[in-house]
C-alpha cells in the first residue's frame, strides 16, 4: 500500500506540466476528516476564485484511486451570507472522467448555481464519505485487546487547481494515537492532528500520511440487506428486512470467554458490540425480530410521533469477523406513505437506506411489491441506483404483482432519504380477490347443496 501511494505521488508530480483547469484557483481550503467511527466523514471548505477571462460554470474535485473505490457519497453546497445569515444552496455533483487524468485519479464535477465571472469568488462546502478505509493493524486481536487501525491519506488536498493556503485536521475517537506521519508543520493536541497551514501548493500536490490510532467503535457492516415493502390498498404497508451482519474490524483470535465478557465489559471485548439500534417509521405495529432459530426476545421498542426506535441484541456479541443473520418485520399505516399525484397516478413515499444506525451496507436491495393490476411503475431517487422489474405471485394472484427492484452498493446513513415509486392502478382491481373468494364459497355451497339433494343410487328405495 505504501509503495502504491509513493508511485501515485511521483506520477502526479510528473503530470503537473500537463494538467488543465488553471482558470480557477483555490484561495483558501480547510479539510476536516472525522475518524471517530468506521465511516470516515470528510468536510471541505473551499474558497474558489475565477482567475481566467471567461465565466466558469463548474469545477472539478479530485480523489486518489485508493479513495475512489471506497467513496460512498459526495455532496456540495454554495455558501452565501455571513455568520448567522448564512444560506446553503445545494449544487449538482456527478462523477466524470478526464482523458488526461494522472494515475487513475477520479473526478467529480460540481456545477455552480450561476457561472463564476472573472475575478469572482464563491465559497463551497463539500462532504465526502469513505467506507472500509480504516485498516485494522494488527489484523487479529485477542478478546482483551483494543483495536488499532491505520488511516492513509494526504497532508495536502489533491486538486487540479493551485491552492494558495490550506489546512487539514484529523479527528480521532480517543487521545491514543500510536503514530502519525509528520509533514511540517504538523502537530497533535488531544484527539486532533493538524497539518498545515501550507502555502502555494501546485496542482496535484500530494503528501502521503498514515495515522495509526485506537478505534473501538462498532464496525457494524451489513454484507447484504434485502428490504421488501409490500403495498396493500386495504390499509397497510408490510416491511420485511433480511440482514446479513458482520463485524468488519480486526478478526478475533483465541478463545472467547463469556465470564470475562460479562464481568469486565469495558476491558474484555471493548472492540465488540452486542446491541444495535434501528430507527423505524412512526406508528409502527406488529413488529417482530427473529432469525432462523425463531423469535428473539432481546429487543425493546419505543414509539413516537416522528420516529420509532428498536433496540435489539443478537443472540451473541459480535467480534471481528463474526456474523449474524436476522429478520426485522413491521407494518405501518398506508395513508401516511401512499398518495395520489395530480396526474392521477399513485405513488409511495418511503425512506431509502438502512434503518440501523452507523452501519455500512455493502449491498442494499429494496423491493417494492405493488398491488396486482398496477401498471407503468417508475422510481424517483436523488442518486443513481440500479433498477429492475420482477413479478411476484402471492395468495389469489392471477397475473402476479409487479415488483420494482432498487439496488445500490456501498450505502451509508446519509443515503437514508425519501424516494418515490409511481404507478397507475384502477380501483376495480381491488374487487378481484374478494370476488374470487365469494365465487369460491358460492361454488362450494352449490356443490354441497347438489351433493345433499341429488340421489345417486341406482335402485330406488
Amino acid at each position: 500500500m505504501a509503495a502504491r501511494i509513493w508511485i501515485f505521488s511521483v506520477a502526479v508530480a510528473l503530470f503537473l506540466s500537463f494538467s488543465s483547469g488553471h482558470d480557477l484557483q483555490i484561495v483558501n481550503a480547510e479539510r476536516r476528516i472525522d475518524l471517530s467511527s468506521h465511516i470516515v466523514n470528510a468536510f471541505l471548505t473551499l474558497k474558489v476564485e475565477n482567475i481566467g477571462k471567461d465565466p466558469a460554470a463548474d469545477m472539478l474535485l479530485a480523489f486518489p484511486p485508493t479513495q475512489i473505490k471506497h467513496l460512498s457519497m459526495v455532496q456540495a453546497m454554495a455558501i452565501t451570507g455571513k455568520k448567522k445569515k448564512k444560506t446553503y444552496l445545494p449544487l449538482d455533483v456527478k462523477p466524470t472522467e478526464q482523458p488526461d487524468a494522472p494515475n487513475d485519479t477520479g473526478y467529480f464535477l460540481v456545477s455552480f448555481a450561476t457561472p463564476l465571472t472573472p475575478g469572482e469568488t464563491v465559497t463551497l462546502e463539500v462532504l465526502y464519505i469513505l467506507t472500509h478505509s480504516l485498516e485494522p493493524f494488527p489484523s487479529e486481536i485477542a478478546q482483551s485487546e483494543s483495536q488499532l487501525v491505520y488511516y492513509r491519506d494526504s497532508a495536502v488536498i489533491l486538486s487540479p487547481y493551485h491552492i494558495k493556503q490550506q489546512t487539514t485536521f484529523f479527528k480521532t475517537p480517543s487521545a491514543r494515537v500510536e503514530s502519525f506521519t509528520s509533514v511540517d508543520p504538523a502537530n497533535r493536541a488531544g484527539k486532533e492532528i493538524k497539518y498545515g497551514p501550507y502555502e502555494d501548493r501546485a496542482p496535484y500536490s500530494y503528501a502521503p500520511v498514515i495515522v495509526h490510532f485506537e478505534n473501538n467503535s462498532p464496525f457494524a457492516v451489513v454484507e447484504e440487506l434485502v428490504r421488501e415493502i409490500e403495498i396493500s390498498h386495504w390499509g397497510s404497508l408490510q416491511i420485511t428486512e433480511n440482514y446479513r451482519l458482520t463485524h468488519g474490524g480486526a478478526r478475533h483470535k483465541g478463545v472467547f470467554s463469556r465470564v470475562d465478557y460479562q464481568s469486565r465489559r469495558s476491558i474484555s471485548g471493548s472492540s465488540s458490540f452486542n446491541a444495535l439500534l434501528a430507527v423505524l417509521p412512526p406508528k409502527v405495529n406488529s413488529v417482530y425480530y427473529r432469525d432462523n432459530i425463531g423469535n428473539i426476545s432481546t429487543s425493546h421498542l419505543r414509539t413516537g410521533f416522528k420516529k420509532s426506535e428498536l433496540e435489539f441484541e443478537p443472540r451473541y456479541p459480535l467480534f471481528g469477523g463474526w456474523r449474524a443473520t436476522f429478520i426485522i418485520g413491521y407494518r405501518v399505516p398506508l395513508e401516511d406513505y401512499l398518495f395520489e399525484a395530480p396526474d392521477g397516478r399513485r405513488y409511495l413515499n418511503f425512506t431509502f437506506g438502512c434503518p440501523l444506525v452507523e452501519t455500512i451496507v455493502n449491498k442494499l436491495t429494496i423491493k417494492v411489491v405493488l398491488p396486482e393490476g398496477s401498471k407503468d411503475p417508475s422510481a424517483v431517487l436523488p442518486f443513481t441506483v440500479n433498477q429492475d422489474l420482477q413479478v411476484k405471485y402471492s395468495y389469489l394472484d392471477i397475473v402476479g404483482r409487479t415488483v420494482v427492484v432498487l439496488q445500490k452498493d456501498n450505502v451509508v446513513p446519509t443515503h437514508n432519504v425519501p424516494f418515490q415509486v409511481y404507478y397507475t392502478f384502477k380501483p376495480i382491481y381491488m374487487l378481484a380477490e374478494p370476488f374470487m373468494l365469494v365465487s369460491a364459497f358460492f361454488f362450494v355451497f352449490v356443490a354441497s347443496l347438489a351433493y345433499v339433494h341429488i340421489d345417486l343410487n341406482i335402485v330406488k328405495k
